[in-house]
């Protein structure tokens, strides 16, 4: 493989897969269209790849409260 494009700027092909899959997941893209996208054949292969961070973690809970949607 090219050494450009294996290593551009510190990002490897392995963190920008990972980076894909985890702003898939924060996106709320379905489990099984992140393991379709991944080609892995389990979730728990998948939680490896797929890491939503705390701010998308947050907004997920607060977008799906019903409390919170009652408030407008």
């Amino acid at each position: 493989m090219h050494e450009g494009i294996e290593h551009q700027d510190g990002w490897t092909l392995h963190r920008l897969r990972h980076s894909a899959l985890t702003y898939d997941a924060e996106g709320g893209t379905s489990t099984s269209m992140l393991l379709a996208r991944s080609r892995r054949a389990s979730v728990r292969s998948l939680e490896r790849y797929a890491r939503p961070g705390v701010d998308a973690v947050a907004r997920h809970v607060a977008e799906r409260d019903p409390a919170a949607r009652h408030k407008g």
